[in-house]
């Protein structure tokens, strides 16, 4: 009888290790505006309220793609959002990851400083252009628009320089004048027009594929897609997240202030926070064509090997939770 209890109790454990399933759940995302989903869906308790009590979540904070990619590898982060453009970088590596939903389109714009000589696109001939990382998202962006006027960087043949530099390190460059223009993300925009006397060159209507272009998306590992239930239940909260912020945009953006501050100690402006909540648009599409493309520039590029990046995004269990 003791073997056979055993034996039974060995077949439970087994049976829950064959699963995947943990009561931990790993949330990664970036301490900024972009991200507003996710800190929504924080602050607001929705992914504790769809997971369950008896989950415990953890959130993990990155300053950039790569480093977000990275702890994703190393099964840090099981889901959470990032930019397309690292997660197509990783994938074509290591197709062990998803894109899983949408999380925010546009919030990038391009800005020229005051004594560049810069005012159309086409004057960026022979310039320096800063970028946050390179094989960012908004350095796929930049490319996109370089190349509506047959511009391209120095890298690949062109004559555009990239200078990259942390968001935040821009007007400083912008007023020292060490580069002539800037793709960013907001509110940094908003900041280098208003703080550093930068010319608004692009929009985020207009920047690479205007309102189309991705800049924040759901990424799950493979191994915590088979957890399916933990999947729909953090889309469940996702979906309220983005509901939420087109219901209540101004309550949102005293939340992502507040969120932002107790977690870096650095006050954001609420005015540049408004600023940036015009400029961006949170939703759970995704534009599968516009994926396609900046895979296609990163290979140009480049940075990945090949474009082939078939079976990158399943939108299935997105599709779930809303039948």
């Amino acid at each position: 009888m003791k073997k056979l209890w055993i034996g039974l109790l060995l077949l439970i454990v087994l049976a829950g290790c064959g699963n995947g399933k943990s009561d931990t759940v790993k949330i990664g995302y970036f301490p900024n505006l972009t991200h507003v989903a996710t800190i929504i869906g924080l602050e607001k308790g929705y992914f504790q309220e769809e997971l369950g009590e008896k989950t415990k979540i953890e959130t993990k904070t990155v300053s950039n793609g790569g480093f977000f990619m990275e702890a994703m590898t190393t099964k840090a982060i099981d889901i959470g959002t990032v930019g397309p453009g690292p997660a197509i970088n990783f994938y074509v590596k290591n197709p062990q990851f998803h894109i899983v939903s949408g999380a925010v389109n546009g919030g990038a714009v391009l800005v020229a400083g005051e004594n560049s000589g810069v005012e159309t696109l086409a004057d960026l001939d022979g310039k320096r252009v800063a970028i946050p990382v390179i094989g960012s998202t908004q350095d796929v962006m930049l490319r996109k628009a370089l190349q509506e006027v047959d511009l391209n960087v120095k890298e690949n043949g062109g004559t555009v320089e990239l200078y990259a530099a942390a968001p935040a390190d821009t007007a400083s460059l912008f007023v020292q004048e060490s580069v002539d223009a800037a793709a960013t993300q907001e509110p940094w925009g908003y900041i280098l027009e208003t703080q550093a006397n930068g010319k608004l060159l692009l929009d985020w209507e207009n920047f690479a594929w205007g309102k189309d272009s991705t800049n924040t998306v759901v990424v799950a590992r493979e191994d915590f897609l088979k957890n399916e239930d933990q999947v729909h239940a953090y889309l469940r909260a996702h979906q309220k997240a983005v509901n939420f912020i087109r219901e209540n945009p101004e309550e949102a953006q005293e939340i992502v202030i507040k969120h932002i501050k107790d977690l870096t100690g650095k006050e954001v402006n609420a005015e540049e926070t408004a600023a940036a909540f015009e400029h961006l648009e949170v939703t759970t599409d995704v534009n599968e064509q516009v994926i396609k493309e900046m895979a296609e520039i990163s290979k140009a590029a480049d940075y990945i090997e090949s474009d082939d990046i078939e079976g990158l995004i399943n939108l299935d269990y997105l599709e779930k939770i809303k039948e």
